[in-house]
């Protein structure tokens, strides 16, 4: 990504000290668990760095996943293979520092994931989330995102502009 931030994924010379979203949750999950879970593989971490100070300004992950078909809204049922699961991308977590919030950041960092998950080499029909809370579900359908499944929160965005969704 051009301009301020650079998005790349998180390694060793990430300085994670110090970010702070103002969710406490995501801030320490990025201090504390997400090297564990990208050394198991359960997930990749991104980070957007300030490029005129490599300060980590938000990060997300992604792994991942699927859904059962019969979960899927039935616009998109019609148009997928009758298999048991759709494989997805799961977003486990979306945050921005609070000293970069307001600056478009977060949606940038869902373009990525979105780019990154379209050109996977692997098969993978939508970018799939569970968002925290009002807040978080609001952003996501902001960005196109639907419910899906019986669960609150449930969002799914078909990366596949035939999907039906758009």
């Amino acid at each position: 990504m051009a301009g301020p931030f650079l998005i790349e994924a998180l390694d060793y010379n990430h300085v994670r000290k110090g970010f702070f979203c103002g969710v406490e949750a995501l801030d320490r999950y990025f201090l504390e668990q997400v090297s564990q879970d990208v050394r198991r593989r359960a997930t990749v971490c991104y980070v957007a760095l300030e490029s005129a100070t490599d300060k980590v300004a938000g990060y997300y992950t992604l792994a991942a996943g699927g859904i059962p078909l019969s979960d899927m809204p039935e616009p998109i049922i019609k148009r997928l293979p009758r298999y048991p699961s759709v494989p997805v991308a799961r977003l486990g977590r979306l945050a921005v520092d609070l000293g970069y919030q307001g600056r478009r950041l977060g949606g940038a960092l869902l373009w990525d994931a979105m780019s990154r998950a379209s050109r996977s080499e692997m098969a993978v029909f939508a970018l799939a989330v569970d968002a925290k809370d009002d807040q978080a579900e609001a952003f996501y359908r902001h960005h196109g995102f639907v419910g899906f499944g019986s669960a609150p929160r449930q969002l799914i965005l078909p990366l596949d502009k035939d999907s039906g969704m758009r």
